[in-house]
């Protein structure tokens, strides 16, 4: 069985749409800028309802509650390592936050040190054009921009 992720991916219409989505901390990408940045997610077991593990991940990783808005489900998207990420999209124009407080993990660094260093999951997240998202986020992730287009222009007819 494929491991299983859930997101949040917010949006807000105004000139261009605009998506909200994090860097991905840690010393891997630090330096990164594209395929470097993720829609806030986390993973979730069999028989956890998808919609409540991606508000509690967007908690975690962002460090405040997610809106309190409607979320339509896109669908599932496959990353080339087989992994899976279901992503819930909702309108959230109002939506800011002073500074990501995110969660945190453990590595080895530096490789082979035999030290071991906390970081960030999250070091930073923001609003950027949908065009500006399809580089920035990973290439597992991209999909999911598609289908937030084909979303809203079924919303909008």
């Amino acid at each position: 069985m494929p491991v299983t992720s859930a997101g949040l991916l917010l949006y807000r219409e105004g000139e261009v749409l605009e998506v909200f989505i994090a860097h991905m901390g840690g010393p891997f990408w630090a330096r990164k800028r594209e395929g470097a940045w993720s829609i806030p997610k986390g993973e979730y077991d069999a028989g956890e309802d998808p919609l409540a593990a991606a508000r509690r991940e967007f908690a975690e990783e962002i460090g405040v509650a997610a809106p309190d808005v409607g979320y339509a489900d896109l669908g599932s998207f496959r990353y080339t390592s087989g992994k899976l990420i279901r992503v819930f999209a909702g309108a959230a124009a109002d939506f800011t936050v002073d500074a990501v407080r995110s969660n945190t993990f453990e590595v080895e660094w530096p490789p082979r040190s035999g030290r071991r260093q906390s970081f960030p999951e999250i070091d930073e997240a923001a609003w950027v054009s949908v065009t500006e998202a399809r580089s920035l986020l990973v290439a597992g992730q991209r999909p999911a921009l598609d289908a937030l287009e084909r979303f809203l222009a079924t919303v909008a007819e």
